[in-house]
């Protein structure tokens, strides 16, 4: 109901504290939609949240706060593209014998017989060349799902062990 009052008035910067805290999954679609219309149509809206999915949907820059310290501000796709980290899960049509070479430089997990966790970073490589390495060992893809890098996985990175000089540099960049 707040959130429907400080909206009435269209002002031009709107400050929401965690409006979708304790909401509903149908309401905070709602309320996202609500959002994104109104910044659309030329208002700021300054976002708190702690859903991370949320601040990455909705917001074009994102500031990390880490102890009461600024650890990050950034567009939120350069947030993203600091992680440099892509990961592939491979299903194949047999049982993995061994990693073949050309993926040794890159973490992999056998998740199970027949299936691969490839991550890697992208400023570095493609999923092509991922994907050619396996072909190339002489297995057949029968399943491929990607996961980029999220804003949590970002969030993550930069609070681990309390604020850092790492994460003081990473903000002022």
């Amino acid at each position: 109901m707040l959130v429907a009052k400080a909206m009435v008035h269209s002002p031009p910067v709107l400050i929401l504290d965690e409006p979708t805290a304790g909401v509903d999954v149908e309401l905070r679609r709602q309320l996202w939609v609500t959002m994104r219309d109104l910044n659309a149509r030329g208002t700021t809206i300054l976002l708190t949240t702690h859903y991370l999915e949320e601040a990455q949907a909705l917001c074009d820059r994102v500031a990390i706060i880490n102890h009461g310290e600024l650890v990050a501000c950034d567009d939120t796709s350069a947030l993203l593209a600091r992680l440099d980290s892509k990961e592939m899960l491979i299903t194949v049509d047999r049982d993995i014998a061994q990693v073949p070479a050309a993926l040794e430089p890159f973490r992999t997990e056998f998740l199970s017989p027949r299936q691969v966790s490839v991550s890697f970073p992208p400023s570095q490589a493609h999923s092509g060349q991922i994907i050619t390495a396996m072909q190339d060992a002489g297995y057949v893809i029968t399943n491929l799902t990607t996961k980029e890098a999220a804003l949590e996985d970002v969030f993550l990175r930069l609070t681990s062990g309390g604020p850092t000089d790492g994460a003081r540099e990473a903000a002022r960049q």
